[in-house]
């Protein structure tokens, strides 16, 4: 799957996009904790607070299975006025 990093995300993961492989079935949240192990410096303490699209669709169920080929936004919250 692709994910896509945005703001205080990106600068987090020090990439703007990459892949990531999970085993068939994977859920958001796998996908997630997956994110969570390949950049254990500062990306965790974003993605509790972050939201996340799915194909472009606002996730509402962390144990929402993946789809083939699915990209997933981490959008972080945005100040904003």
């Amino acid at each position: 799957m692709l994910v896509r990093y945005f703001a205080s995300a990106r600068a987090a993961s020090g990439v703007e996009e990459e892949l990531l492989q999970l085993p068939a079935g994977a859920s958001v949240s796998e996908a997630v904790g997956a994110l969570r192990e390949r950049h254990p410096d500062g990306l965790p303490r974003i993605l509790e607070a972050a939201s996340f699209l799915l194909d472009g669709i606002a996730v509402r169920d962390p144990s929402r299975p993946l789809p083939d080929g699915a990209e997933l936004d981490v959008l972080p919250p945005f100040a904003g006025g």
